[in-house]
């Protein structure tokens, strides 16, 4: 029977499952940061527990880490929560790239880069952008902290199998669009709850034009349109970009895993619970006039009127969002002065 990307990577990592009831999952990496896991390491202490699969965890410090001086940390909430990680990864033999370490980094972009995020697995954090290493055609999402002491101690973790839902994209991408576009233009069209009890996968030729660092914007912001992860199905891009990285095999076994990796494409003919589609034709640039990704629109478009909306909770989100951002109905955004820009991003390192 044919199946989806999403469909193969569950079925093969199920451990337990039975009818009505959460599967138990298993867990190929569990990326950890200084935030979501100090509360789970006490977890074990209490409980006398070990890390079940230390070779499978992977820390990082990334959310208290500074953008410019990274040694000068003024707020000790942050300063203990990171001296407790680097104890806490001591004391569980957890590897664990610290500020001093060649490797430290936003835990979602340092995982792609050292090749341990890989086509076909499942990936667990305490961070909800963790959906960020579908883009590799993994199952990556994320999870509370009291998940983290369950994947710490048993590397697996209790889920609901999630619906499936198809997201294409047809068409070629105009050149001076990003993936950002693609993906605001989506939440846009379809809400923000498009994803709701689902995994997404995005395809279509659009989607494949994509650069690894364009599709991990895409799968990072499915949170966004309500998914429990997004990802895409690996292709020749996926091969090149993680040939050669550190923890991916060399020669003779990375070949082999090349051929793994290629059956987990989707299969034609995989049904799907739900698809939508939309033509990039349609896409510009977009910008969010409102408070929700879902309040967005194109560059040559105007502010929403609330008595356009489709249902009563609509009008009265764009109503509050009118208030709240000072915007009348009708404006041509492109006629909306900039008054402050904030530019932030996953940085990617030299």
């Amino acid at each position: 029977m044919a199946k989806t990307i999403i469909e193969k990577i569950w079925d093969k990592h199920e451990v337990l499952t039975e009818e009505g009831k959460p599967s138990l999952l298993y867990i190929d990496l569990h990326m950890v940061h200084e935030v979501t896991s100090p509360q789970a390491f006490e977890g074990l202490r209490l409980a006398n527990r070990t890390v079940r699969r230390p070779d499978r965890t992977f820390a990082t410090m990334d959310h208290n880490v500074p953008t410019v001086n990274r040694y000068d940390i003024n707020d000790q909430i942050a300063r203990t929560q990171m001296e407790t990680l680097k104890k806490n990864c001591e004391e569980f033999n957890i590897e664990l790239a610290d500020l001093e370490h060649p490797e430290n980094g936003i835990v979602h972009v340092i995982g792609p880069e050292l090749g341990l995020t890989q086509p076909g697995k499942t990936i667990v954090c305490g961070d909800s952008h963790t959906s960020t290493h579908g883009a590799f055609g993994a199952l990556a999402f994320g999870i509370g902290t009291s998940e983290v002491e369950h994947v710490l101690a048993t590397q697996t973790i209790w889920q609901s199998k999630p619906k499936t839902l198809e997201i294409r994209v047809t068409g070629k991408l105009d050149s001076h669009l990003s993936a950002k576009d693609i993906i605001l233009a989506i939440i846009s069209k379809f809400g923000v709850d498009i994803g709701n009890g689902s995994v997404a996968e995005f395809t279509g030729e659009a989607i494949r034009g994509l650069t690894m660092e364009e599709r991990m914007t895409i799968c990072n912001m499915s949170i966004e349109a309500g998914a429990k992860a997004g990802l895409i199905s690996p292709d020749q891009v996926t091969f090149d970009y993680l040939e050669g990285r550190q923890y991916v095999p060399k020669g003779e076994e990375y070949d082999a895993l090349v051929a793994e990796w290629k059956e987990l494409a989707s299969d034609e003919g995989a049904t799907y619970d739900r698809v939508v589609t939309i033509d990039a034709s349609e896409i510009e640039p977009m910008v969010t006039w409102g408070t929700n990704p879902s309040q967005g629109v194109g560059v040559s478009q105007t502010v929403p009127f609330p008595e356009d909306a489709k249902s009563d909770s609509e009008r009265r989100a764009i109503e509050q969002a009118l208030e709240y951002m000072d915007l009348k109905s009708g404006t041509s955004v492109s006629d909306i002065k900039i008054e402050h820009v904030f530019i932030g991003s996953c940085r990617i390192r030299d």
